[in-house]
């Protein structure tokens, strides 16, 4: 029983196989997806990938790289969209000071808007932060928002255990697989089970051995087996508590 906690079906590369691969997650052991925002587009096509699957739900929101161009009428749209039935957070949200693709100071007063949001609605967040460790974490303890998940979690193991301590999930995904992935391999061992989500960020971050390659929620399988190995527990024990926490989180 996998539970995919951030993918974006909506992405183009999915346009010639999407809803063929979608109707074949069930039998690769895919129970659940969260198809997460990026951008306005994003919000609504994650909205009608919920409607047409009862397994699929989706995020709104709009990731740093993309807040450039918001006006202060997409929060409006966002705070309406927000109200459907599946709709079960506000994301992907954050800071980005990797690529800096949109100006620093309106990502900081974007995030800022959209965790406020999350707080209004009484929504988890789903969390974006590269280069931006301490500076994010910061703005979510500020801003009173205590749901969420750090999706594709790049700190310390000692943010880590701070995120935890605040009743926020460590979203890990197909760069544990990878070789360079010390930091990440000592966060899972720092961390409970009951801590952690499986993603996949597809289709992106494609885990080894399929590296290279589109992602999908089936190669769910390799960070499972991989965080089993870190933790000295069976790949079961990690897909069903990982799931039950995708589904505390996200109140499924």
């Amino acid at each position: 029983m996998y539970f995919d906690s951030h993918a974006h079906y909506d992405d183009e590369s999915f346009n010639e196989d999407r809803y063929e691969l979608l109707e074949s997650m069930k039998d690769k052991g895919v129970d659940f997806i969260v198809n997460a925002a990026a951008d306005m587009d994003s919000c609504l096509t994650g909205i009608a990938l919920a409607k047409k699957y009862p397994f699929i739900y989706c995020s709104i929101g709009v990731h740093p790289h993309d807040v450039k161009s918001l006006k202060e009428e997409d929060l409006e749209e966002m705070r309406k969209l927000a109200s459907y039935e599946k709709v079960v957070a506000i994301g992907e949200i954050g800071l980005d000071y990797y690529y800096d693709s949109s100006p620093r100071e309106v990502q900081r007063a974007w995030f800022k808007k959209q965790l406020l949001l999350a707080k209004e609605l009484d929504l988890p967040v789903i969390i974006h932060s590269r280069e931006a460790s301490q500076e994010t974490f910061d703005l979510i303890m500020e801003s009173g928002v205590r749901e969420g998940v750090i999706h594709c979690f790049s700190g310390s193991h000692e943010l880590a255990k701070e995120y935890v301590k605040k009743g926020f999930f460590i979203g890990i995904g197909g760069s544990l697989t990878f070789k360079n992935a010390k930091k990440t391999v000592k966060v899972v061992e720092t961390i409970g089970l009951e801590n952690i989500l499986i993603e996949t960020d597809s289709p992106y971050l494609t885990p080894v051995p399929h590296r290279g390659k589109r992602n999908d929620s089936s190669y769910l399988k390799y960070v499972v087996e991989k965080i089993a190995e870190i933790k000295g527990v069976t790949p079961e024990e990690v897909a069903s508590i990982s799931c039950q926490n995708a589904k505390t989180l996200f109140r499924i």
